[in-house]
């Protein structure tokens, strides 16, 4: 099997080649089992959730489910637009995100003191002031990040293959999400809930299951996007004759990273998933209890140790990708690298994260307004018998596409965001290479650094 294109030693001292072996094969083969558990709670208990003569609900799901499969292909649609407009005009698409998140702060502000919710206005009105003096400082610096966002673009150009690959990715995780919520539809209709339908009563453990599964799955697909991009940048980086559609360092990386580095991406996304899961049960709890403020406190504690985890994971599956090393080293060696560069502040600073965030929104806005046009009159008389949700159809489908759209625009936005990710790594570890194999680029990144950074080599 063909090694990470890396050089064994980079000019920098961060990291080396590791010798061809299985990483972290037991988080491998849980997801495995995940996946192999959830095909077979399909297969028991997913039938009867879609026939109002056996489910508990007395209605169907199979409209949801084709509109699912509709805004589906809609949000993928949508998602491959970005993928070229993100390549055209990067400087254009910072701005646009940076004056569009803080307008989007300013509505939300705006709305809760229309509604009379003083505080929630508060807090708005903090955060907007907040993100206002984000925007003012870090707007010198878009011209760094926009030629980070350029030569990301410029690797993912030169080796489009990885785009498909996102793509396969997708379909995946499409495919996934309804594996998923046709087994949660039949078990949530059988086990969850039990009762005689007065008073009803939940099983968390079942809840906690079900959301773990999916959340570690989903990131599973989006971590493998992540160092799939990784690896193929650094081929782009330190040996660009091995770059274009479906070329070595594409399909080297793509092998690598579901054979040899699997177990290390299974290994990082099933910690995030359990902090994941473990939240959604926590506001599943507060919704059906009251909304405890003790329940409050918990989800934003676990929300913050599932960012900071995220946070590590895109750092530590880059040197996945490029080298080959297992989760924690490959977590321990990245770190070392930006602080014996000093960088500890600057890799902080990720204006381009607001660009995917904003163009995922926008995707998922999309789906929800389009799957709001599906109504009980739609598709025939799959709407029939639908079950209640405590909302419309109308209003049901609109939240179903919303998820959809995010969902499945991130993982594919997420092809030039691990770009960007890698970028950054290859530009600490090995300058000297860039400058060899992609002179003009180098020479845009240095002066821009020099600019911003004065203080930090490159």
């Amino acid at each position: 099997m063909d090694q990470p294109a890396a050089p064994p030693t980079s000019s920098s001292g961060g990291g080396e080649v590791q010798p061809t072996k299985c990483r972290d094969p037991i988080f491998a083969l849980l997801l495995i089992i995940n996946v192999a558990a959830i095909a077979g709670v399909a297969g028991t208990y997913g039938a009867t959730a879609f026939n109002e003569e056996t489910n508990n609900s007395g209605g169907n799901y199979n409209g949801f489910i084709v509109v699912a499969f509709i805004l589906g292909a809609i949000a993928m649609v949508f998602t491959g637009f970005c993928l070229p407009l993100m390549m055209c005009i990067p400087m254009v698409l910072i701005k646009a995100s940076l004056i569009g998140m803080l307008l989007l702060s300013g509505v939300m502000m705006a709305i809760s003191f229309a509604t009379g919710n003083t505080i929630g206005g508060i807090f708005g009105l903090v955060f907007f002031l907040i993100f206002m003096c984000y925007t003012k400082a870090v707007w010198s610096r878009i011209p760094f990040a926009s030629i980070n966002l350029l030569t990301a673009c410029t690797a993912v150009k030169k080796n489009c293959g990885v785009v498909f690959v996102a793509y396969f990715y997708v379909i995946v995780a499409f495919g996934w999400s309804v594996l998923w919520a046709i087994a949660s539809f039949g078990v949530y209709d059988q086990v969850i809930v039990t009762g005689d339908g007065q008073e009803n009563t939940i099983n968390y453990g079942y809840y906690f299951l079900l959301f773990l599964s999916f959340f570690f799955t989903h990131q599973v697909i989006q971590n493998s996007t992540h160092v799939t991009v990784s690896g193929t940048v650094g081929s782009w980086w330190f040996s660009p004759e091995h770059s274009g559609c479906c070329s070595g360092g594409v399909m080297g990386s793509v092998i690598r990273t579901l054979t040899t580095s699997f177990g290390s991406v299974c290994f990082g996304s099933l910690l995030v998933a359990i902090l994941q899961a473990t939240k959604a049960v926590a506001e599943a709890a507060r919704g059906e209890e009251g909304g405890s403020f003790l329940y409050c406190i918990a989800e934003c504690i676990l929300q913050c140790l599932a960012d900071l985890l995220e946070y590590f994971n895109k750092w530590a599956f880059v040197y996945v990708g490029l080298y080959g090393y297992s989760y924690i080293e490959a977590g321990k060696n990245v770190f070392a690298l930006f602080k014996n560069r000093g960088w500890e502040a600057i890799i902080a600073d990720d204006l381009i994260s607001n660009v995917f965030f904003f163009l995922s929104l926008s995707v998922g806005g999309i789906c929800a307004g389009l799957g709001y046009a599906f109504d009980e009159s739609s598709l025939g008389n799959l709407f029939d018998n639908a079950p209640d949700t405590g909302m419309s159809v109308s209003a049901s489908n609109a939240v179903l596409g919303f998820i959809i759209g995010l969902v499945l625009s991130s993982i594919l936005l997420s092809t030039v965001g691990s770009a960007v990710n890698a970028v950054i790594v290859c530009f600490a570890e090995g300058p000297a290479e860039f400058e060899a194999n992609h002179p003009e680029l180098s020479r845009k990144m240095r002066e821009t650094w020099l600019q911003f950074y004065p203080d930090c080599g490159a």
